[in-house]
């Protein structure tokens, strides 16, 4: 390959939309470009990989699909010349430009609660801008966090404060580690995610690959060298600062107070502390912040054979390196009303434990980075709304989530072990009583039962149905062996602390920046960084207009 990562000159054309075959010789890449912009050998002085995607909808033609940054003689007259093409246009700018710098004498530094992708990119944006930020994370350090996971994985034994939910990284840390979106970004600043990732360690490749992912262990040693550029830049770290209460006068933020007792004096907080932190959105309410109920999602994990989604989804191509391990996407819109689909498929991954609660369980997915242990996995889950299923109380979808967790952990047989059950005896309405073809990767264990009470009746109902229907679009979906195993339940934040468009400020607390998935405006760790970017842009300016 060409290299890949170019620096941008305003001469760069960009051409969409050059496909391929998968195993295509290097040069073939330049004769394309040659082809498609009729240009002589001379003409092209470079050319780089900005994206590359994989069109599999042919399993027996599968291509890659590139969008290229191109430098050529003359780019007007190609443009001339091509000007109607939608395929080739003018490359965007997708430098990231600072929009402030903190002047000298700032009286009070922000301060950023909760240290997941909207907290680590708010601190390091607020950082590289000169502001110093402090940092308050409930949790451990990524490190210790982890031997802390490992106890509940291995052991059944949860620290409430230190978890798959709960320390620095957030809950992107033990994830797929997809670093994709479907967000507007005219800004291009999911690109600024992208580059700050490769700078802490990730692979070059994240920066034009159409779905890149790092994968757990990888996302450590990033987490640990971007904790580190904050503090080089003068940002303060506290871990193990569980947040209390929020100080208010006036209707604006005047400071914190954490659990050991210590207050904190502050005029700009960004709230960023992921959609578990229960006891915080409680804290807020009481404290008359206004939040209110929003959708999210409820469903089960559920684990093939990789081998079956590869040949499914690839065909022939199935196993081939260049390809990695296939995933999917799917909808189904049930009968009963209800739209299942599936969420955060991990390829080549394991089921984890996620419960940040005693007495609870909750799944969710996890890949390394090579993506290649032996089953695939995905949340197969319910849309679900406050004015149909949780009315009343802004926090009832958090009462909602702990019903059916708490009925999870019952299940599974009060040890933090999972219920499971295998899908042709879900469909059958049977409990299960042995696993088949497909062995279970969570842990601490699964405990076969019949999952027909682990969800409401209308999510069974829509489930059961989807699953048939998603096997008519990847053969053997609906394998009798596949396992399920419950619950997800933390698919997205179940409220959304409301925030002004223009300022990004709290609707009714001034000096509060509700930021990332626990606040309502992300789901992911890419657009949950690229709305930490967004606030800490926002506080920067309030902070300058204030002095």
């Amino acid at each position: 390959m060409p290299q890949c990562i170019a620096k941008l000159q305003i001469t760069m054309l960009r051409l969409t939309e050059i496909k391929l075959p998968i195993a295509h010789p290097e040069g073939d890449l330049r004769i394309a470009i040659l082809k498609r912009l009729g240009l002589l050998e001379d003409d092209l002085l470079s050319y780089a990989i900005f994206k590359r995607g994989v069109d599999a909808r042919k399993a027996h033609a599968i291509l890659f699909t590139y969008t290229l940054l191109v430098e050529v003689r003359d780019e007007a007259a190609v443009l001339a010349r091509l000007g109607k093409d939608p395929q080739v246009r003018i490359a965007p700018d997708t430098r990231y430009h600072f929009v402030a710098h903190a002047p000298a004498g700032l009286p009070l530094r922000p301060v950023v609660i909760g240290m997941g992708p909207a907290g680590l990119f708010a601190g390091l944006l607020l950082a590289q801008m000169g502001f110093k930020p402090l940092i308050l994370e409930r949790g451990k350090a990524v490190r210790e966090r982890t031997k802390d996971t490992f106890g509940l994985w291995r052991q059944g034994v949860l620290n409430p404060e230190s978890n798959v939910q709960f320390g620095e990284g957030g809950a992107g840390t033990f994830s797929d580690g997809k670093l994709y979106s479907q967000i507007k970004d005219p800004r291009h600043l999911s690109r600024k995610v992208l580059e700050e990732f490769v700078k802490a360690g990730a692979p070059e490749e994240i920066l034009y690959e159409s779905h890149p992912h790092i994968g757990t262990f990888r996302l450590v040693g990033m987490v640990e060298k971007m904790r580190e550029t904050i503090q080089s830049l003068g940002g303060e770290i506290r871990f193990s600062s569980r947040v209390e209460d929020i100080q208010i006068e006036a209707g604006a933020v005047c400071g914190v107070v954490l659990a050991s007792g210590e207050h904190i004096p502050a005029n700009h907080l960004v709230l960023a502390v992921g959609h578990s932190a229960r006891d915080t959105f409680e804290m807020i309410h009481k404290r008359s912040i206004y939040i209110e109920a929003k959708p999210f999602s409820i469903g089960f994990r559920i684990e093939h054979p990789q081998s079956l989604i590869d040949a499914a989804r690839f065909g022939k191509h199935a196993g081939n390196e260049l390809l990695g391990a296939a995933d999917y996407k799917l909808v189904h819109h049930a009968a009963n009303g209800r739209s299942v689909y599936s969420f955060c498929m991990c390829p080549g991954g394991t089921v984890v434990a996620a419960t940040s609660e005693v007495g609870r369980v909750v799944t969710n997915g996890m890949s390394q980075y090579s993506r290649n242990e032996r089953n695939a996995n995905a949340g197969i889950v319910v849309g679900i709304t406050p004015e149909a299923d949780y009315p009343g109380d802004p926090l009832a979808g958090v009462e909602f989530q702990r019903r059916w967790e708490s009925r999870a952990f019952e299940l599974g047989g009060a040890t933090y072990q999972a219920p499971g059950q295998l899908v042709g005896d879900f469909l059958a309405g049977r409990a299960s009583t042995q696993f088949g073809a497909v062995q279970p990767s969570y842990t601490p264990g699964v405990h076969l039962t019949d999952l027909a009470s682990a969800l409401p009746d209308y999510a069974i109902a829509a489930i059961k149905e989807a699953l048939p229907a998603f096997a008519r679009q990847i053969k053997g979906f609906d394998m009798h062996d596949a396992v399920l195993t419950g619950v997800e339940t933390r698919t997205s934040s179940p409220i959304r602390i409301k925030r002004n468009p223009d300022d990004l400020q709290s609707i009714n607390t001034r000096g509060l920046y509700p930021a990332g998935e626990g606040a309502g405006y992300a789901g992911g760790i890419l657009s949950a960084a690229v709305d930490g970017i967004e606030v800490a842009e926002a506080v920067a300016r309030s902070m300058i207009a204030a002095q």
